[in-house]
Formats: structure tokens, sequence, C-alpha cells
């Protein structure tokens, strides 16, 4: 008695939890459980593979590099004739010879990253060649897809898209699978998007309209703010001369926020320093006062007002005709951060819901046909017990279905093939038991002694077949990819839910048959 009241209460326990964590994927609003997620060839979405442009991020570490020597340079009063950045990642400084001291110090100190690629002097003035060692430069790449990865990601869950699959795929890309998309447009747009915010003085002092036409001054660039007209719909360009120093970058951003402006009842994007973003912000604006600020976001200008007096307080605001939608997706991309580097989609797939309806459909078919051939054929050949090995399939394909809900596990067309699979291994473990049952039953013992001998003998059996099977599922689920990973997910918890049901659950039955119920004989 002890035995049955043990099992009883486990099986009762396991059902019941099983139950309360299937029932909200058909009833959504029963209780506040989540459902079961479908992956994208079930539900639709999209499916996308980026490669991160990681040479450009070895340049751009190069340009900041290029930046900040010059910066020091002039800081520690050393005297060069020429610093510049060359287009193959590498740098170039001339500077007297009696500078060559002091220069060298200022390496050790801020630039030991630097690799010195060749050496001359000539009149006085040592020519030095630098650039990045291998090392130095995989390891950029690399951190540059890890940061573009955890970008997408942060931006993702922003968007509210519920399970999405992003994964690093090789070197450098990341592929993206984004269940029950239907804008596909405005989610690409949203993931592409580098988002390099800076902020630029305008370069008053030329015309830019003559700087298109004989050349840009030294330390300018051209930039260009466009806007749509909002009755013609045609596209305005204008275009800005901008110094090239970068004085203030979106790295020191702690939010971003969609407002609405009173006064023309505009959306706009609010955005907040931190505590050092905010002190160089109120340095600039000390510094500029009566200067054009440009706000420049991947290299387009949005605005560039006029700095009427030193701004204190980290606040500073992002306008450009923006729609609700545009300013949102913007406000996102900038609580995301920057991508390091611009990304590339090289492969693109959209699944339609009708099509995932179809698969699930066909899936649920495919189940409901397996599922019912195996029942015919346990009746047939198992008569009574029979009965009770189909109980136990009903109830381990529920059991699978809680384990997908409790997990959060997404359920895939190769998933729903895992089920099937299942299906035909939950009801070989009874095989296994009634064929040893019916071997003690014709020994002759009694129908209690055969039963508890037909279960002792083949557990072990049993157990031995699913470990490997799990094991199996495992590594598939350890090194597999999108639908592998689907299909060990079902695999994994079938063979878990069927040990369960084919050793404790029609155990239990068949001991409350046989002892409370007094059976005598076993239909087998």
């Amino acid at each position: 008695m002890k035995n049955i009241s043990w099992r009883w209460i486990v099986v009762l326990a396991v059902i019941a939890v099983a139950i309360v964590y299937t029932l909200p994927t058909f009833n959504p609003g029963l209780w506040p459980h989540k459902k079961i997620n479908l992956g994208l060839d079930l539900q639709g979405g999209m499916h996308l593979v980026l490669e991160v442009d990681t040479e450009k991020t070895v340049e751009s570490a190069i340009d900041r590099i290029h930046q900040d020597l010059r910066g020091f340079m002039r800081k520690e009063h050393i005297a060069y004739t020429r610093v510049e950045r060359l287009k193959a990642a590498e740098i170039t400084v001339h500077i007297p010879e009696d500078q060559l001291e002091k220069f060298e110090n200022l390496l050790d100190k801020q630039f030991r990253e630097l690799r010195l690629a060749s050496k001359s002097s000539d009149n006085g003035v040592v020519a030095m060649r630098f650039d990045l060692p291998e090392a130095e430069t995989e390891h950029i790449k690399t951190m540059a897809v890890d940061q573009a990865l955890e970008t997408i990601r942060n931006r993702i869950d922003e968007f509210g898209v519920s399970e999405p699959d992003i994964r690093r795929e090789g070197e450098k890309r990341v592929l993206i699978q984004l269940p029950g998309i239907t804008d596909t447009q405005r989610a690409k747009q949203l993931i592409g998007r580098t988002a390099l915010l800076e902020f630029k003085l305008v370069d008053d002092a030329h015309d830019p309209r003559t700087a298109m036409e004989g050349g840009l001054p030294p330390g300018t660039e051209l930039l260009y703010e466009v806007q749509t007209d909002p009755i013609t719909h045609r596209t305005i360009k204008t275009p800005f001369l901008l110094h090239s120093q970068t004085l203030l970058t979106g790295v020191y951003l702690t939010d971003a926020r969609v407002q609405i402006d009173s006064q023309y009842n505009e959306p706009y994007v609010s955005i907040e320093f931190d505590k050092k973003g905010a002190q160089i912000f109120e340095r600039i604006t000390g510094e500029n006062v009566k200067k054009r600020l440009a706000i420049v976001l991947d290299k387009k200008v949005y605005s560039a007002p006029v700095i009427q007096e030193q701004i204190s307080g980290g606040s500073a605001r992002i306008t450009g005709n923006f729609t609700t939608e545009e300013a949102k997706d913007l406000a996102i991309v900038l609580r995301a951060g920057a991508l390091p580097a611009p990304v590339n989609i090289i492969e693109e797939r959209t699944v339609g819901p009708s099509l995932g309806s179809d698969s699930i459909r066909m899936g649920l078919i495919s189940m409901l046909a397996g599922g019912l051939l195996v029942i015919v054929f346990m009746i047939i050949y198992y008569n009574f017990s029979g009965i009770i090995a189909d109980l136990a399939l009903l109830i381990n394909i529920v059991l699978i279905a809680a384990g997908l809900a409790v997990f959060q596990a997404t359920l895939t067309m190769p998933g729903i093939a895992g089920i099937i699979l299942t299906i035909g291994m939950a009801v070989d473990a009874n095989v296994l038991i009634f064929e040893r049952i019916r071997e003690e039953l014709s020994l002759g013992k009694t129908a209690l002694a055969a039963l508890a001998a037909g279960y002792d003998r083949a557990s072990l059996t049993i157990l031995d077949a699913n470990v490997t099977t799990l094991i199996a599922a495992l590594v598939l689920f350890q090194f597999g990819t999108g639908p592998v990973k689907g299909f060990a997910v079902t695999l994994s918890l079938g063979v878990l839910s069927s040990l369960f049901t084919a050793l404790v659950l029609t155990r239990a039955v068949f001991d409350y048959l046989l002892i409370n119920r007094k059976m005598k004989r076993l239909s087998i």
C-alpha cells in the first residue's frame, strides 16, 4: 500500500503541474503562465544572416588612435611635421630627431598597442610607420562581432519580439530568427542601423556648396541633412560643412526617450548623458557659444542648432521631422548602443503566417495518424493492458507540451517530428515490460508476482536504452543549430516523460487494479 500511495502522489502531482502549464497554450487568458513558443517555421517570421564588416572596426580603431595620438602630442608639446593615417590601417609620424625620445616615452605610456612597422631618418626628420599587431587586430574583430551580437539582441528585446533566436555563426556572421514579425522592413532597418551618434561643430567660415566644387578645406567633411517634404514627398538634401573632429559620441548616453514638442506638436528624441558625458557636453557648449553644433547619426545630420548658452545637466534633444514610429525606433537604437561596425544582410528569408499554419496542420495530422495507429495496435495486441499503455501515451504527450512551456523552449517542425518519434519510443518501453510479464505468467506465476517480476527485469533494459538516447539528444542540442536543436529538445523531453509514464504511471495503475480492486488475472 505504501508503494501505491507514493506512486499515485507523484503521478497526480506531475499530471496536475503538466495541465497547469499546458492549458494556457490553448486558452492564453486562463492564467498567467507562458504558453508554448512556436518557431519561425510554425508561426511565420523573418530569418536573417548578417555579416559584420570587421575591417571597418579595425579602421575605426586606427582612426581613434590617430586622433588620440595628435591630441597627446599637442598636450605633451611634442613638435611634429606630419601625423597621417594611411588607407592600409597604418599611421605615419614625421618628427624632428630631438623630439624622438619624448615621443617614444609617450608611446610607452599611452600607445603600447602600436607596432613599429618601419623607421627612417632624413635631414634631421624621423619618419615612422605604425600599425597594429595581428593578435590585436583579431581581438578587435572578435570583440566587434560579440558587441554587434549583444547590441542586436538589446534592440530586438526593446522591439518586443518574443523568443527570438540570435547567435553567432562562424567568425563574423550573426544568425537572427524573429518569429511572428510582420513588419519585416522596419525590423531590418532597426537591426542593421549602425546608430553612431556624434556631435560636431559646423564650419561656418566656408560655404558648403563652394567646398563641394573647389575641394574641402583641411580638417572638414561634407555631410547632408535629409528631409522628406510631407506634402510633395520629395527628398530634400541640405549640405553641411563640418569639422572632422568628433567632440562627443553616443558612448556616454544613459537614456533616450520619445517626447512631443509642445510648440509644434511633433515627436523628438530626448537624450541623457552620464556624468562624464554631461561634463563634456557642458564644456563643449560653454566653449562654442553662438556656434552651430551638428547632431550626426550614421553620417547624416539630423539638426544643427546654434548654441545660445552653456548647457549643463547632460540633456539634449534630436529633432528631424520624425514620425512617431521613426522616433521610437531611433530611441531604441540609441538606448541599445551603436554597432561597432556596419552589418550587411547576406541572407534573408520570410516565412508567411499561412505557411506556418499549414506546417502546424500537417504536423498535427502526422502526429494524430501515427498516434492512432500505435493506439490501435496496442489494444489489438495487448488487450486491456494495451489500453493502459495508450493512456500513458496520451499523458506522455501532455508532459512534453508542459515541458516546452516550463522551459520556454521553442516548438519547431523538427520538434513535432521528435514528438512523433517519441510516440513510438514511449510504447516501446511498455512492449518490453508486457513481454516480460507474459513470460512470467507462462511460468505459472500469479498476476501480481508476474507484474513485479516483469517491471523489475525490464526496468534496467529500458533505462539503458533511454539514457543512451538522451545522451545523443543532449549532444545534438549542444552542437546542433536551428532545426537540429528543435528536434533535440522534444526528443529529450520525450525520453524523460516516457520513462516516467512507463515505469511509474503504468505500474501505479496495475498495482491499483491488482491490489485495491482485487483483479485476479491480467488481460495481456
